[in-house]
């Protein structure tokens, strides 16, 4: 069983109450716009880290992540991208791809909106953690959180950073 913390959108932001959730974590997964970094190098000093560049993030990032990650976690196929959309909306760059070929979860930012889906046709979940960092015009700062044991993703909470 692994314990997976997700963010993303810190748009180079990075405090105590992240990291505290962060040495909780097995692995800390980071879906883009990640600013400096910095950030990453703090949550790498903590726990293994998987994550993409978004769209914000400079040459310098951008050679150090890719723009998709995909991965097994357990027995779990996972795709992290930045701007993927959600169920019904898909980015043109994924949709293609993940019709042919439909990980078990989806995980995209962007938005800075909090969204978990079942994407039924697909029979994918898919996540958007919102946004960790303080740049944009989301309300509230968000993270998710949540286990995968074998096959089952579970536990699945939402964190508030207030």
């Amino acid at each position: 069983m692994k314990k997976i913390l997700l963010l993303s959108d810190t748009h180079a932001h990075m405090n105590d109450r992240i990291l505290h959730y962060a040495e909780q974590a097995d692995e800390i997964w980071h879906a883009g716009d990640i600013g400096t970094l910095e950030v990453t190098d703090q949550l790498q000093a903590l726990k293994p880290l998987k994550a993409v560049y978004g769209n914000i993030d400079n040459a310098t990032i951008r050679k150090e992540f890719p723009l998709n990650n995909r991965f097994m976690c357990e027995d779990v196929d996972v795709w992290i991208t930045h701007i993927g959309g959600y169920p019904g909306k898909y980015s043109p760059a994924v949709r293609e791809e993940i019709r042919k070929n439909p990980p078990k979860i989806f995980i995209s930012g962007h938005s800075h909106i909090l969204k978990v889906m079942n994407d039924k046709t697909l029979k994918l979940l898919h996540m958007n953690p919102g946004a960790a960092g303080k740049q944009g015009f989301h309300q509230k700062r968000t993270m998710l959180r949540f286990k995968i044991d074998g096959k089952e993703i579970k536990d699945l909470e939402v964190i508030e950073l207030e």
